[in-house]
C-alpha cells in the first residue's frame, strides 16, 4: 500500500535521509525533495534514484526548488530550518526557524490544501504550532515528530544497559521535545516485564537523563551538525502509519484541546495515526511524579511560545 506523492521540505541531512527511507519503503510513487539551495535537492534526488536498481524500489525521487512540483502531495514532512550547533539550545533556533516554517506552511496550503503535515523542525512543539496557524488546517492534519524519536532513544539506551534486543523494549516518552520531556517509567517494559524488575531507580534516572540530552550528546560529537538517522526514521514511521492506515499508537506532538487537562499547545502524547492523520489521543493514567513532570514540560513549551510571540 502506498500513496501517490509525498514531499519532503528541506534537503539537508534529515530531509534527504527521509526521502531515501520513504523511497526504499515505497511509501509513494513519487517523492519530492524541496530545498531553497539550487542544485542540492536535484543532485541528492538523482543520486537516490540511481540507488533504486540496487535497493529494488520504484519510487521516483525528484529534487526541486519550488513547490509547484509538490502540488497535490498527500503528506509533507517539514525538516527545513537551521540545525543546532554546539552550545545552542533548541530555543536559540526559534526566530530563524519560525520564519522558515511560516513560509513553508503558506506554500503547503497553496499547493496541497488537503495534505497532512508532519513537522520535524526545531524547536518542535512551537514550529508545529506555527505550521498549524499558517496552514489553517484542522489539528488532525498537523502533527509534530518528537515522541517517536525520544522514545526510540530511551529504548536504545535501555537495550544497551541490559544487553537485550531493542525489539523487546517498549516505552513511552511524553511532553515537550527538549530537556523537560517525560519518559514514563510506569509504561516501560521489557517483553512485558516492568523495567523496574531489571534495574534500580538510580540507573533508570541516569537513562532518563541521557534520553533528555540525547540530541545534545550527538551535537557534541558531530560539532558541525545534529542528529538525522534517528529523526528521519521516526518521521518515516509516522508517515508509514498514515499511508498504510495502520492506526498505530505513537507518541507525537499533537495540538491539545482539553486532553490531559491542557488547551492550545502542542505536546507529546500517545496518538493514533491513520489515513486521516491524527485519529485519536490516548489519555493514559500518570503517577503523581509523572503528572508533575508533565506540568513542568508544559510550562517550558508555553515559555517558548511566549518568546515566539514577543519576537513576531
Amino acid at each position: 500500500m502506498s500513496t501517490k506523492k509525498i514531499t519532503v521540505v528541506g534537503a539537508g541531512n534529515v530531509g534527504a535521509t527521509c526521502a531515501q527511507r520513504l523511497a526504499e519503503k515505497e511509501l509513494a510513487r513519487e517523492i519530492v525533495l524541496i530545498d531553497v539551495v539550487e542544485g542540492i535537492p536535484q543532485g541528492k534526488g538523482l543520486d537516490q534514484w540511481e540507488s533504486a536498481p540496487v535497493e529494488g524500489f520504484d519510487s521516483r525521487v525528484i529534487g526541486c526548488n519550488d513547490y509547484d512540483r509538490a502540488a497535490g502531495s498527500d503528506i509533507f514532512i517539514v525538516t527545513a530550518g537551521i540545525a543546532r550547533k554546539p552550545g545552542m539550545s533548541r530555543d536559540d533556533l526559534l526566530k530563524t526557524n519560525a520564519n522558515i516554517v511560516k513560509s513553508v506552511s503558506q506554500e503547503i496550503a497553496r499547493v496541497a490544501p488537503d495534505s497532512i503535515v508532519i513537522v520535524v523542525s526545531n524547536p518542535l512543539d512551537v514550529m508545529a504550532y506555527v505550521a498549524l496557524q499558517e496552514t489553517g488546517f484542522e489539528r488532525e492534519r498537523v502533527i509534530g515528530m518528537a515522541g517517536v524519536l525520544d522514545t526510540a532513544r530511551f529504548r536504545s539506551f535501555i537495550a544497551l544497559e541490559l544487553g537485550l534486543s531493542v525489539e523487546d523494549i517498549q516505552a513511552l516518552v511524553l511532553g515537550g521535545h527538549g530537556d523537560t520531556m517525560v519518559p514514563l517509567v510506569s509504561y516501560t517494559t521489557v517483553s512485558g516485564i516492568p523495567l523496574t524488575q531489571f534495574i534500580g531507580p538510580e540507573r533508570i534516572e541516569a537513562l532518563i537523563e541521557r534520553t533528555r540530552k540525547g540530541g545534545a550528546e550527538i551535537v557534541g560529537h558531530l560539532k558541525t551538525g545534529s542528529a538525522y538517522y534517528a529523526p528521519s526514521a521516526a518521521a518515516v514511521q509516522m508517515t508509514e502509519s498514515i499511508v498504510k492506515d495502520k492506526r498505530r499508537i505513537l507518541p507525537c506532538a499533537a495540538y491539545l484541546q482539553g486532553e490531559f487537562g491542557y488547551n492550545g499547545i502542542f505536546l507529546g502524547v500517545p496518538c493514533v495515526l491513520g489515513a486521516k492523520g491524527l485519529e485519536g489521543i490516548i489519555e493514559v493514567e500518570l503517577t503523581d511524579v509523572e503528572t508533575k513532570a508533565l506540568m513542568s514540560s508544559v510550562d517550558a513549551v508555553k515559555d517558548t511560545m511566549s518568546n515566539l510571540k514577543s519576537i513576531q
